[in-house]
């Protein structure tokens, strides 16, 4: 006696939609599209998936991958908290206070579509050739992402919560530190979000052009070589970099930020 088991299309879905749902069926799909477009290709133009995870393997074990992604690190993250240092409080006296926002809005909208690598030439001959030319590069272009943000945070606060405050006897400076600051942390932390991705793009440009180490400097130089698999563990380094770090900070928005009303789920 035969028993036929019918699956419901639901039944099926279900393990797609959990993977859907975790993030992990679009890596599962951009693999599968990688590794037949390897098939097609060469692999010194389109390495598989399996070469470049031998490349990884190799970068790993000469020491040169650690090396690499601990300099471009160190640089990253100077130049991104010497840029939060200067921002932030930039966008809060300027939303705070008008006169300092007519004479500040015009530099921040000027400068904030200069792209961070049309200075990389004038900072070399200002900072010179060694680490201090890539911090600024990097604090520059987290600096405008974060004053935009956290200028439109204090700008978007209601006026009654003001007004309440003012009320109940609160100084110029108590509503500033009790109510300024708290209601504009969520859009500053965008701001602080955006600013990390900045630094990262940045970064690589940098040390593509103006640097003898670093991931993007492996990225740069790996085309001498016909190393086209070094290249993609490069660009794969810098998607964990960046999706890594920016998981962090949501930890940190969801945890120590949360009472602010930070959205980590965007």
């Amino acid at each position: 006696m035969k028993i036929s088991v019918a699956l419901k299309p639901k039944t099926i879905a279900k393990p797609f939609i959990w993977l859907a749902r975790k993030g992990w069926l679009t890596w599962i799909l951009l693999l599968i599209v990688w590794w037949i477009g390897s098939l097609l290709s060469q692999p010194e133009y389109l390495p598989g998936p399996g070469q470049t995870l031998s490349g990884a393997k190799e970068l790993v074990l000469n020491g040169t991958l650690a090396k690499y992604v601990g300099i471009s690190l160190r640089r990253i993250f100077s130049g991104w908290f010497l840029g939060l240092l200067v921002a932030i409080p930039i966008g809060l006296i300027a939303g705070q206070f008008t006169f300092f926002r007519w004479i500040i809005d015009p530099l921040i909208n000027f400068f904030r579509f200069v792209p961070a690598i049309a200075f990389l030439t004038l900072f070399l001959i200002w900072f010179g050739v060694g680490e201090g030319s890539k911090v600024v590069l990097i604090f520059y272009a987290t600096l405008f992402p974060v004053v935009v943000n956290t200028l439109a945070g204090v700008l978007s606060i209601d006026p009654i919560k003001i007004q309440a405050a003012r009320s109940q006897g609160a100084s110029q400076f108590q509503v500033f530190w009790s109510v300024t600051i708290p209601a504009s942390v969520p859009h500053m932390f965008t701001g602080i979000r955006l600013g990390l991705s900045s630094a990262i793009i940045s970064i690589v440009a940098a040390e593509m052009l103006a640097a003898q180490e670093g991931v993007g400097y492996l990225i740069y130089t790996s085309r001498l070589y016909f190393r086209t698999d070094w290249i993609f563990v490069g660009i794969v380094v810098l998607g964990l970099i960046g999706f890594f770090s920016d998981r962090l900070l949501r930890l940190l928005g969801s945890t120590v930020l949360a009472r602010f009303g930070t959205d980590t789920n965007s």
